[in-house]
């Protein structure tokens, strides 16, 4: 390993601070998504879209352990603040899940880009070093140019290393990023409706009294 940042040059240390970062954050995020899915409890959305729909919201708001699913946290903050506003009570809430779902993203995307950038602002620099040497006129082998030409292209291949093992599981991250919001989606668009729904019965009722 150090032999390899010692061969690539200064570039080297900067690929190699990015590929800890990369690793940090994607070990991070796998712990991250899977405490997500052990907690999700699609049962417990279930109840709570039912209970709606029965118009028992004073059951709803003493299930604590809707605090344990993302969905069910959605769905619970819309019904504890539906009588000011149960759209905005559900973006809000579904902003700060995804929020924190995103967590660390941008730096991973960041990491994907720069580090193919960074191999090959390496290579170039070997390069330029490489046609210094053989512009001297004490270098009579070639081989040296040519040495020092395939020692920076190490940096290339480091960085194009480093950016497609991160941007497999980035992909992966967004998908679950996806998924988990057209979860919430789903589950909040199910919930005005049947809160609609009550809120037109009971018009209909004080009407026709």
């Amino acid at each position: 390993m150090w032999n390899l940042i010692d061969r690539g040059g200064p570039v080297m240390i900067a690929l190699a601070a990015c590929s800890f970062v990369s690793l940090t954050i994607i070990i991070e995020r796998v712990i991250f998504w899977v405490r997500v899915s052990r907690r999700r409890k699609p049962h417990l959305v279930n109840r709570l879209l039912d209970l709606a729909a029965k118009g028992r919201f004073g059951e709803i708001e003493k299930l604590k352990e809707a605090s344990s699913d993302y969905v069910a946290r959605v769905l619970y903050c819309g019904i504890l603040h539906r009588h000011y506003s149960l759209r905005d009570a559900l973006i809000m809430a579904g902003d700060q899940e995804l929020n924190s779902m995103r967590r660390y993203m941008l730096v991973l995307d960041t990491i994907i880009t720069l580090a193919p950038l960074l191999g090959i602002l390496g290579t170039v620099l070997g390069i330029i070093e490489s046609f210094d040497f053989l512009g001297d006129a004490h270098i009579h082998d070639p081989r040296a140019v040519t040495g020092g030409i395939a020692q920076a292209l190490i940096t290339t291949a480091a960085g194009l290393t480093i950016a497609i093992f991160t941007l497999i599981p980035y992909n992966y991250f967004r998908s679950n990023l996806s998924r988990a919001s057209e979860e919430m989606d789903r589950c909040g668009t199910n919930l005005e409706i049947v809160t609609n729904r009550l809120n037109n019965d009971k018009a209909r009722e004080g009407r026709a009294r």
